[in-house]
């Protein structure tokens, strides 16, 4: 295993009775992901996909197929409950692909899981995949293979890229997380990038950030501190206007550390590689590796 994820966990998915749980737990399944049930409340008892259980709760996933991971297709207006329902019977980890949550719900939820052991991946993400092991998201498989590269990213379509370019230069992944762009989200950077430092499985770690917020300065300042795996770094929103929100709910500059000129600054201080385009991100990581 690399982190979070792996051929053992076993994965429910609410919501997986409408169309867009349907779909991706039918991809997650055809993956490989341990999809060992699904949860709607009313249609307990029922099968889908050929032959994975239909639960009324996570309660009774949890009981009756040992569920730790929890993948959330649920509407926005029901997603924060889905996500403490899932905390509430010990889901171990809640992967929200849910976009659209408002954030007075995310405000909700993060304080009700500060008393649970639940780690929360999104909302707002394409959440996460160890490649040939487990697809819990949106993330496409194929272009993931198995390698030694841990990817960090606040934006799908830039995960997507940043596993590409590694492929590229003949590398792998151990593990890709998009923790997703809200201004309110479970897990930080500096989380997941601690996750990989103390991971046996990963050399070097990407960290994909973007205009807004102080992630990219946090997981900075751990780097210099205390990293011990090269970092390589690309930062969207370059030439975004300060005040104007850009795509992601979270992407818009309200304070001078928030900038991507003023990030990749304080990133490259701090002995982060950064890059100003994706597309050398599969390079910078091969140079990394032949150097550390």
């Amino acid at each position: 295993m690399a982190i979070l994820v792996d051929n053992e966990s076993r994965i429910i998915v609410q919501g997986i009775t409408g169309s867009e749980g349907s779909f991706h737990a039918e991809q997650c399944l055809a993956y490989g992901s341990n999809i060992v049930g699904g949860v709607t409340p009313g249609k307990g008892g029922q099968s889908v996909l050929e032959g994975v259980p239909v639960f009324n709760t996570c309660y009774d996933a949890r009981q009756s197929v040992q569920a730790n991971v929890s993948l959330i297709f649920v509407p926005a207006p029901f997603a924060a409950e889905a996500i403490m329902e899932a905390a509430d019977a010990g889901i171990e980890l809640v992967v929200c692909i849910t976009e659209g949550i408002p954030v007075r719900d995310m405000i909700m939820v993060k304080a009700y899981l500060k008393n649970k052991q639940t780690r929360l991946i999104g909302p707002n993400c394409p959440g996460l995949l160890t490649p040939e092991q487990a697809k819990v998201g949106i993330m496409p498989g194929f272009i993931a293979k198995p390698g030694r590269i841990g990817v960090v990213s606040k934006s799908g379509t830039l995960t997507y890229e940043a596993v590409y370019q590694i492929g590229r230069v003949g590398l792998g992944q151990s593990t890709c997380v998009g923790i997703g762009g809200d201004p309110i989200i479970g897990t930080s950077m500096l989380e997941v990038l601690t996750l990989f430092d103390a991971d046996p499985l990963t050399d070097a770690v990407v960290l994909i950030g973007e205009i807004g917020g102080s992630m990219e300065i946090e997981a900075a300042e751990y780097v210099q501190q205390h990293g011990k795996k090269p970092v390589i770094g690309f930062i969207a929103g370059e030439t975004a206007p300060p005040g104007r929100r850009m795509g992601h709910a979270g992407a818009i500059v309200s304070g001078a550390d928030e900038s991507a000129a003023a990030k990749k600054a304080i990133m490259r201080s701090s002995g982060i590689v950064v890059v100003d385009s994706p597309a050398g991100i599969g390079e910078a990581v091969a140079q990394q590796l032949q150097t550390a």
